[in-house]
């Protein structure tokens, strides 16, 4: 069995940055979930970058989390396959769910993301896209970066009545 690329101690260092869960019957997979609320979407982009909404998934590194469970369980096992199928049903089931979960959270986040560059600045979604695979930072280093090369849209108000002009 194939031990993780990442220790066990590296994985429960980045596991410390997220809040643990209390069991739920309906996702009964995830132990880990984020300390901060999303902000609503009528929050201004760059406080929602602050605040963690576009950061990495959290659901990797709980399923790097179960490969070391499973791992120790092979070696608990000495090898008796039948032994390890019956006792690693559910961390392998758990591990199957972590990364399909891990697949739509950060296909989510990834197209929010270049979808709130689109709408709050100037710029294509190819041209975001470009300039997040050359920026070496964080995400509001990104954010800076975009922000000094392309001008800002200005958001006109849509609803309400308009403004009556005296003359």
């Amino acid at each position: 069995m194939n031990r993780p690329q990442f220790t066990k101690n590296t994985i429960l260092r980045q596991l410390k940055k997220y809040k643990k869960t209390n069991y739920n019957k309906f996702r009964w997979w995830r132990m880990y979930n984020y300390r901060t609320k999303p902000l609503p979407t009528k929050a201004d982009f760059r406080d929602k970058i602050l605040n963690g909404d576009y950061d990495p998934s959290c659901y990797m590194w709980q399923a790097y989390l179960c490969e070391h469970n499973l791992a120790d369980l092979w070696d608990e096992c000495k090898q008796d396959i039948l032994k390890y199928n019956e006792k690693g049903r559910i961390l392998k089931a758990r591990r199957k769910r972590l990364l399909e979960d891990f697949e739509k959270d950060e296909n989510y986040r990834l197209e929010e993301l270049f979808n709130q560059f689109k709408r709050n600045f100037d710029i294509t979604l190819t041209q975001a896209e470009e300039e997040a695979l050359e920026c070496r930072g964080e995400i509001i280093d990104l954010y800076y970066i975009i922000e000094d090369k392309y001008r800002k849209k200005i958001k006109l108000r849509k609803r309400g009545r308009p403004r009556k002009i005296w003359t």
